[in-house]
């Protein structure tokens, strides 16, 4: 299958990236409506006459488009500006141990296109890395006409770096449960898969951390605020939004939320632990025991809590919107059991709104996200 034309890096994305542009555009990201230069100037606190050059270089490239003007207050009435979503767009790409899930996206996060198709990735990164550009040049073929395909986003399992985009998966443990994963360990999947693209922009992270940009997607955040999403599919795992901005660790590798030792020299954990919060957790699934397996999501989430102060919880992932009530309440029931004044320290608790795409529409975000400013 041909790669699609895709613009090359050019005037166009060196504009986009710009931070000042990026404010006037993340501004009109979120008024749908459309904002005249003067009110422009005014939010981001640039001149007039910066405001003034960089919207007329946005709407040269056909970022941003002219709607109209504002009702009249008593002077001459102002033009509205809006962001044009058919400019651009993103790909955001969901790697799950047996499912790929591919989504395009204009810049405003609309979807434009969606499919998922199985996946082994025990058969090696050759093959998988060609299904993944396969995916990604079928989607790109649906992006609106003209549009300037931004990037490639893809969510994975940890651990990774995400500076790099080399996964960790080690191989060197296995159990009945996890067979290893043979070529993986230390494969520089973000330069492998861009160099099956033509070279287009590939950021790559763990999956929750994509899944836990959909909650806020370029939203100013409260200071202090913190929203934990919570992942359980075949493993289990946490993204952490801290002030707005994905928390990564050191080495990007925050969240490994499903290895915390719940039971010491508990059941062997594929991580090569004991007792961890995943291990219990998986072996009440294969009893089909649902709530027992909610009771100690929110046992490990009330732990979270209490460390980090969040405010907010999320629930995603393949097994909890299975049952999503269950885990929803479960969660909840622990935390009001766990916190010492849910009062004074409430939690909202809730099950992820994006669903089943919540991964590949967060790492649709990875892509978009610093074009409006937004530290991903």
């Amino acid at each position: 299958m041909s790669t699609p034309h895709v613009a090359p890096a050019g005037t166009n994305l060196v504009g986009l990236r710009d931070h000042n542009a990026a404010l006037v555009l993340g501004l009109l990201r979120g008024r749908p409506e459309g904002g005249s230069r003067v009110e422009l100037a005014a939010e981001t606190g640039l001149t007039p006459q910066a405001v003034g050059k960089i919207v007329t270089r946005l709407l040269t490239d056909g970022t941003v488009e002219e709607a109209g003007q504002a009702a009249s207050t008593g002077g001459k009435p102002r033009t509205l500006l809006r962001l044009r979503p058919d400019a651009g767009c993103a790909v955001g790409v969901h790697l799950d141990r047996d499912e790929l899930t591919v989504l395009l996206v204009d810049l405003a996060g609309r979807p434009r296109y969606r499919r998922t198709v199985p996946v082994d990735t025990a058969r090696g990164p050759a093959p998988t890395v060609e299904l993944i550009a396969d995916q990604v040049r079928a989607a790109a073929t649906e992006a609106p006409p003209g549009a300037r395909l931004l990037g490639v986003g893809a969510g994975c399992r940890g651990p990774l770096d995400h500076g790099s985009g080399v996964l960790h998966w080690f191989s060197t443990f296995s159990s009945p449960h996890d067979p290893g994963t043979p070529g993986w360990d230390r494969f520089p999947l973000r330069d492998a898969l861009a160099a099956r693209l033509a070279g287009l922009p590939v950021v790559v992270d763990k999956d929750t951390n994509a899944a836990a940009l959909t909650e806020a997607p370029g939203a100013a955040a409260a200071p202090g605020s913190g929203v934990a999403y919570i992942h359980l599919a075949g493993g289990l795992g946490a993204g952490l939004l801290l002030d707005g901005v994905v928390h990564r660790g050191a080495r990007t590798n925050a969240g490994e939320f499903g290895h915390q030792t719940l039971l010491v020299d508990g059941p062997l954990c594929d991580c090569g632990n004991r007792g961890c919060l995943e291990a219990l957790c998986l072996a009440e699934l294969r009893r089909a025991d649902h709530a027992a397996a909610a009771r100690l999501v929110g046992v490990g989430v009330a732990n979270l809590v209490r460390v980090l102060d969040v405010d907010r919880v999320v629930l995603g992932g393949r097994v909890i919107l299975e049952r999503p009530e269950t885990y929803r309440a479960g969660v909840a029931e622990q935390l009001r059991e766990r916190i010492p004044d849910a009062r004074w320290q409430p939690v909202a608790v809730s099950v992820s709104t994006a669903g089943p795409w919540a991964v590949a529409a967060g790492a649709a975000e990875l892509v978009l996200g610093p074009v409006f400013g937004r530290r991903a």
